[in-house]
C-alpha cells in the first residue's frame, strides 16, 4: 500500500474548498510539514500491526503518515466538515478501504472504540489537552503507549517529576497510568495557521495498574486537595478531608509520609499510600 503525504499547498486548497477558517475555539492549528508527521510516527513507535487512535486529525496530514506504518487508524474528529473530508483525502492518497475509521465526536464523549486500539497519537487542542489525554487513558486500557503534541507549557507539566516547580495535578494524575517523558519540540512554522505558543511532543508508556477504581478516585481526590493548597503542608492541605490536621497527620504517618511535606514532594506512589489508608479503613 503506497500512501502519499499531504503538502502545505494541498492542505490550504482543501481548506479553501471546505470554506474552512481554522477555529481558535477548537484549537485548529494544522500540521503542514510531512517530515514532522513522520517524526511523530517514529517517536510513537508505530508498527505494522498497530491500531492507532488519532485525536484531532484535522485535514489528515498526520493521519496519512500514521497509515504508512499502522494497520488501522481510528480518527476522532469533532468538526463534521473535517470528519466527512478525511476519508476522501485518504482515498485520494492511496489508503485502501478498511484501514481508516472516523468517529465524528468530541473525544471526551467517546466511550467505545471498536477493535482494541493499541497506540494513541494526537495533536491535542491546547484548551482541552489534559482532560482529553487523561480521559482516553482511563477509558481505553488497551492503549499501551503513544505520543501527544501539546503546548510546551502543558508538556512540561505532564512530564514533570516531584520537586519540580511545574509538577502538579496533570503530572501526578497522568502518572497513575503511565510514564511521561518529553520527546521533542515542534517549530511553530510547521503549523497553519502559525500558533501563538510553542509546542512539544510528549511520549507515554503505560505501566501496570496501581490499584482499582476506588483507589484511583480516592488518590485523585487527594491530589486535587494537595495541589489546591500547594503552599501548605500536607497535614493542613488535607485537614478538611480527615476532620482536622491531627487526624490528617495520623493518616499520613500511618502511610509512611512526613506530614510536613507539601504535595509537590510526593510521587504517585506516595499519594496511593495515603489513599490506601482511607480505602482499607
Amino acid at each position: 500500500m503506497s500512501i502519499s503525504l499531504l503538502g502545505a499547498t494541498e492542505i490550504r486548497e482543501i481548506a479553501k474548498q471546505l470554506e474552512l477558517h481554522p477555529a481558535k475555539s477548537l484549537g485548529q492549528n494544522f500540521v503542514i510539514d510531512g517530515n514532522t508527521c513522520q517524526k511523530i510516527v517514529r517517536l510513537a513507535g508505530i508498527e505494522a500491526d498497530d491500531h492507532v487512535v488519532e485525536i484531532g486529525p484535522g485535514l489528515g496530514s498526520l493521519t496519512l503518515a500514521l497509515l504508512q506504518s499502522a494497520h488501522h487508524v481510528t480518527a476522532i474528529e469533532i468538526d463534521e466538515r473535517l470528519a466527512k473530508q478525511l476519508p476522501l483525502t485518504a482515498q485520494a492518497h492511496g489508503v485502501e478501504e478498511g484501514h481508516l475509521s472516523i468517529i465524528n465526536k468530541d473525544a471526551l464523549k467517546v466511550h467505545d472504540i471498536p477493535g482494541n486500539p493499541t497506540k494513541l497519537v494526537a495533536n491535542l487542542p491546547y484548551n482541552v489537552s489534559v482532560p482529553v489525554l487523561l480521559t482516553i487513558l482511563e477509558r481505553f486500557p488497551s492503549i499501551t503507549s503513544g505520543v501527544v503534541m501539546v503546548q510546551t507549557e502543558v508538556a512540561e507539566r505532564l512530564a514533570a517529576k516531584p520537586g519540580n516547580k511545574t509538577y502538579g495535578v496533570p503530572s501526578a494524575k497522568a502518572a497513575w497510568w503511565c510514564e511521561m517523558t518529553l520527546a521533542d519540540s515542534v517549530s511553530r512554522s510547521v503549523f497553519w495557521p502559525v500558533p501563538n505558543v510553542d509546542s512539544s511532543l510528549v511520549r507515554f508508556v503505560r505501566h501496570e495498574p496501581l490499584g482499582d477504581e476506588k483507589l484511583r478516585e480516592r488518590t485523585f481526590e487527594l491530589i486535587d486537595r494537595a495541589f489546591g493548597q500547594r503552599r501548605k503542608m500536607l497535614r493542613s492541605a488535607l485537614s478538611s478531608m480527615y476532620g482536622g490536621s491531627a487526624a490528617a497527620e495520623a493518616v499520613l504517618s500511618a502511610a509512611g509520609i512526613d506530614p510536613t511535606l507539601r504535595g509537590e514532594a510526593l510521587d504517585i506512589h506516595g499519594f496511593c499510600a495515603i489513599a490506601s489508608q482511607q480505602v482499607e479503613s
